[in-house]
């Protein structure tokens, strides 16, 4: 990466996210909510280290209900930059009480309810509705709305989602788009729902260069732990270039890489919030934490974020695609395929793309008169990412029956996977099941 002055590389990649011009806004205090439990994302991970391994259990920062799911998953090393010495708190900038303050106008928390079906005693399904809570970090603006960034899993499932500032104030927020090989999306807030007065209370994230971060240096994490509303905490890099895998609850595998390390504490609800160095510069977006080890054991202080310079191509994306509501059920659409998940597994082995595999495609239905073809594997839908079968069926709730609507596949020949794009109109889920 070119290496500008600091000041030169902080100016370009604030412009960056900030769509034209940002809210000069200010402090206040976040109203604590009734707490519930929401649902808990909790994965078991491996850490290989130079002398040994050690096994551990990592979550997602999003509050849970009932019991915890757990899967295999690594936690690999990478190299690490040496350990430099520890800039003195006037070198670096502020103190964690500063941080906080200037920072805290710029974070929010993120409220979602999703349905999800178990079934009872007897075998027969049953839906309930489930209360989720995680974090976001304001990243820009533009003519109509606020963009917020946040973690995938934050908000995937939801059939409600709301936004609560500084102020106490909520809006309701709209999915601007996910990347859930990435972890990321965004979440737009219609700047005519919020009012002056909490304009002049919020403010955009100043973006710093996670790349410049060395071993030692302080962070402060500002995050809805437990969904009680922001609270902060503090600590140090304590590695980089960490690579995770990670499980969630609908089964999909998130391989994340490069992140950051640290021991600041990363607690359920904070996902999606802000890392910050301690010039107050958004450096990364907390992901996740290593909670236990397989045998029971508790693992303490590591917690994950994804880096602000790895985040800022993928967070541009989403912030300039359309912002899109869901349909009524009337204009809701379908595709016309059967498909399956591409696990972690095949793709680490065989270097099968991470998408949607297609096992069979309807006679005559949507899919097959736009070309699709068993076997192909769908990675993208009008330019959102798709990495598994409920995403595919979440983000076409966004799309009513008849539209034409891109989409990217990966199709095999001669024993490569080469991306093409296909133009699919597509059908009427009412018409299809009358």
């Amino acid at each position: 990466m070119d290496t500008p002055n600091d000041t030169e590389k902080s100016t370009e990649r604030e412009e960056l996210l900030v769509d034209n011009s940002s809210a000069n806004i200010t402090d206040g205090k976040k109203k604590r909510r009734p707490f519930s439990w929401p649902k808990r994302w909790a994965v078991l991970v491996a850490m290989a280290l130079v002398f040994g391994v050690i096994a551990g259990g990592t979550m997602f920062g999003v509050n849970y209900i009932g019991g915890r799911l757990y899967t295999q998953s690594q936690i690999t090393q990478t190299a690490t930059v040496p350990a430099a010495p520890q800039e003195t708190q006037e070198q670096s900038g502020a103190s964690v009480k500063q941080v906080a303050k200037d920072a805290m106008p710029s974070v929010v928390t993120i409220s979602t309810m999703s349905v999800e079906e178990m079934r009872t005693f007897f075998g027969m399904p049953m839906q309930y509705q489930v209360q989720g809570a995680g974090t976001g970090v304001i990243v820009g603006k533009n003519d109509s709305e606020l963009l917020i960034a946040t973690n995938n899993h934050v908000i995937e499932g939801a059939t409600e989602l709301s936004v609560g500032f500084i102020d106490q104030s909520t809006v309701a927020g709209a999915v601007k788009g996910s990347d859930v090989n990435n972890d990321l999306a965004v979440v737009a807030v219609k700047l005519a729902d919020i009012s002056t007065d909490t304009m002049q209370k919020i403010k955009i994230a100043t973006v710093g260069d996670s790349d410049a971060l060395e071993l030692g240096d302080q962070v402060v994490a500002i995050g809805n732990a437990l969904g009680y509303g922001q609270s902060v905490t503090s600590g140090y890099v304590s590695a980089l270039n960490r690579t995770l895998t990670l499980t969630d609850e609908s089964g999909a595998t998130i391989t994340s890489s490069g992140l950051i390390q640290t021991d600041a504490a990363i607690n359920p609800g904070n996902s999606g919030g802000a890392l910050l160095n301690m010039k107050g510069e958004l450096i990364g977006i907390n992901e996740a934490k290593t909670e236990s080890t397989p045998s029971g054991g508790s693992v303490d202080n590591i917690g994950f974020a994804i880096p602000i310079d790895k985040a800022e191509s993928s967070l541009q994306e989403l912030m300039n695609l359309p912002t899109r509501e869901k349909v009524d059920a009337s204009e809701a659409s379908y595709l016309g395929i059967e498909g399956e998940n591409v696990s972690a597994e095949l793709t680490e082995l065989y270097g099968i793309p991470a998408g949607v595999v297609v096992a069979s495609v309807e006679e005559n239905g949507p899919a097959a008169k736009a070309g699709l073809q068993k076997g192909d594997i769908i990675t993208e839908l009008d330019g959102r990412t798709i990495a598994n079968m409920q995403q595919l069926q979440d983000t076409l709730q966004y799309y009513a029956a008849g539209e034409t609507v891109p989409f990217t596949i990966q199709r095999a020949s001669n024993g490569q996977y080469a991306a093409q794009t296909l133009q699919v109109t597509l059908g009427s889920a009412q018409a299809e099941k009358s």
